[in-house]
């Protein structure tokens, strides 16, 4: 810091910027607006992906259920013969 006089004045004629920790800390409010984003963005997709789960567990299940009355309709009428 300079030496700054008794005068009167702005104190930013005097007292001096730091503009490297500036940068730094514009950096980090950056990165750290990047990561709460990201952050948004990977909760969207997981969300997206449960959905899909459990759109696909709904299909197995119907397929299942669709060989399981097969086969049990193949029963009941080969036990009619």
């Amino acid at each position: 810091m300079s030496i700054r006089k008794e005068g009167g004045g702005s104190r930013f004629l005097y007292d001096s910027f730091d503009a490297a920790q500036a940068r730094i800390d514009a950096h980090e409010r950056v990165m750290d607006e990047r990561w709460a984003a990201l952050d948004y963005r990977l909760g969207q997709i997981d969300a997206v992906l449960e959905r899909l789960e459990r759109r696909i567990w709904l299909g197995v299940y119907g397929v299942a259920a669709f060989l399981l009355t097969q086969g049990a309709e193949a029963l009941i009428k080969a036990a009619m013969r």
